[in-house]
């Protein structure tokens, strides 16, 4: 088992300036305004060759939203499962009634809790600690988790408390699957990640934007990991306008850039939006694999499961290439069925050909469709090979390949897909332009010229005999 540092105080104390620093990431959202975190987030700290797993969390009792209760539920499971505990204070202010409630909720934790004072900065170190220690958990140790001032000091301190060498898995989340779950806000995404752990492990409420950071989870299913990111919802541009807001769409624009397969979550009592659409045209950029999956469906009448099924296929014609699966994130129906999707487009993304079969559909792709001319010549496509994955890119080598229409390219890309079998992943095409290879040469001969030569010469040889 890997020794857990949980993270906790009120909003605003720099717990997640914290986070970044102690696994030398910047994951967690940092901005200056307090609540941006909510839920638990999970990340890798290192003291020389030994690994922990720290945890960061929500700030507590000082937050009056609605979601101030599971916050602070969220934050006391981390305690609990916590090896060590950093409790972070702003060296800047006294000890606020949050701090004391906060202090008096972590005394049946009291030895395994160290008291961090951050922000010291300028600070003189003692002067900043000192009205601290009445909390009662110890000497107060002083850090800038903003400028790396004292976390050398704390690694060591961390180093001291764990058992032994542990030793951070750095490869576990590259074998994992990373699924990203994204859409509009309040559409269950959330909901979803709980019900495909099988634990309310982040926070849903009936609100938008209850999500603001991209939540990494990893779970192990039937055999195989994954790495479920819970994301914001992302709205439209011109409605973004709280800077935290703003930070949230850049983690979820982020999270599908790193994942493997996306699930496009719908509201299926809303249909596709515009929005949905766009979002949809953010992932097909990154060229990730893809499920779509329409929540809600099971409180609609068949009447309106129909209407909806008809309008995907006539919006989403373009994409027959992601598999659609309908479910009820809340009550569990058809959430099962979207691993097996999941897993079928993850293979097809990471799928290897050899460059023979490549070339071999390439050319089979030729004999039944034959690419145009162009100014009465022939575009010539010669060979072909796997140039990436995830999407899987195919590298087509020829003549006048610039010319190649966008028909034909589409032409190709549904012809690969079909024959190696892909579904739920895009496939590229990319054209190399085959070289001349006496281009740049004007002053050497051409193997014409060379010919007509040594005929010559012959010539020559036999008239001096």
């Amino acid at each position: 088992m890997q020794y857990i540092v949980a993270i906790v105080g009120r909003p605003n104390v720099g717990k997640s300036t914290l986070f970044n620093r102690l696994t030398r990431s910047r994951d967690a959202l940092v901005a200056d305004s307090p609540g941006l975190t909510r839920d638990r987030k999970f990340g890798i700290g290192r003291v020389g060759a030994s690994g922990y797993t720290v945890i960061d969390t929500g700030g507590v009792f000082e937050d009056e939203s609605p979601l101030a209760g599971d916050i602070h539920r969220q934050a006391m499971r981390a305690v609990a499962e916590a090896d060590c505990v950093l409790f972070v204070v702003d060296a800047g202010t006294e000890p606020t009634g949050a701090d004391l409630r906060l202090a008096e909720a972590l005394r049946p934790w009291r030895e395994r809790t160290l008291l961090i004072v951050n922000k010291v900065d300028d600070r003189d170190p003692d002067l900043a600690c000192a009205s601290f220690h009445a909390l009662g958990f110890g000497a107060p140790i002083p850090i800038s988790a903003r400028h790396g001032g004292g976390i050398t000091a704390l690694g060591e301190l961390l180093a001291e408390r764990m058992p032994g060498e542990l030793e951070a898995d750095d490869d576990a989340e590259t074998d994992a699957v990373k699924v990203a779950i994204v859409g509009r806000p309040n559409v269950g995404k959330s909901t979803l990640v709980n019900r495909m752990l099988g634990e309310e492990r982040v926070i849903t409420a009936d609100l938008p934007g209850t999500t603001r950071d991209s939540i990494a989870i990893p779970f192990k299913r039937d055999g195989r990991e994954y790495l479920l990111i819970d994301t914001a919802g992302i709205r439209r541009r011109g409605r973004i306008h709280e800077t935290a807001e703003k930070f949230s769409v850049v983690a979820a624009l982020q999270a599908i850039d790193r994942a493997n397969v996306v699930i496009l979550l719908l509201d299926g009592r809303e249909g596709i939006t515009e929005q949905d659409a766009g979002l949809l045209g953010l992932v097909l950029d990154s060229g990730r694999a893809l499920v779509i999956a329409v929540n809600k469906w099971d409180g609609l009448s068949p009447a309106e499961k129909n209407q909806i099924k008809s309008e995907l296929e006539r919006r989403l014609h373009f994409i027959d290439f992601a598999e659609t699966r309908y479910i009820s994130a809340l009550h569990g129906s058809g959430v099962g069925n979207l691993f097996a999707a999941v897993d079928a487009a993850d293979r097809s993304a990471r799928i290897a050909v050899p460059t023979s079969r490549v070339s071999e559909l390439l050319a089979r792709a030729i004999a039944e469709h034959q690419p145009p001319l162009v100014q009465g010549r022939r575009i010539k496509l010669r060979y072909a090979h796997l140039g990436g994955r995830n999407p899987p890119t195919i590298v087509i080598h020829g003549n006048q390949t610039e010319s190649v229409p966008a028909a034909y390219r589409r032409y190709l890309e549904g012809y690969f897909r079909r024959a190696l079998r892909l579904v739920g992943t895009p496939v590229r095409i990319e054209f190399r332009q085959g070289e001349n290879p006496y281009a740049g040469r004007r002053n050497e001969l051409t193997p014409r010229q060379i010919n007509r030569r040594r005929r010559l010469m012959r010539h020559v040889k036999r008239n001096d005999r």
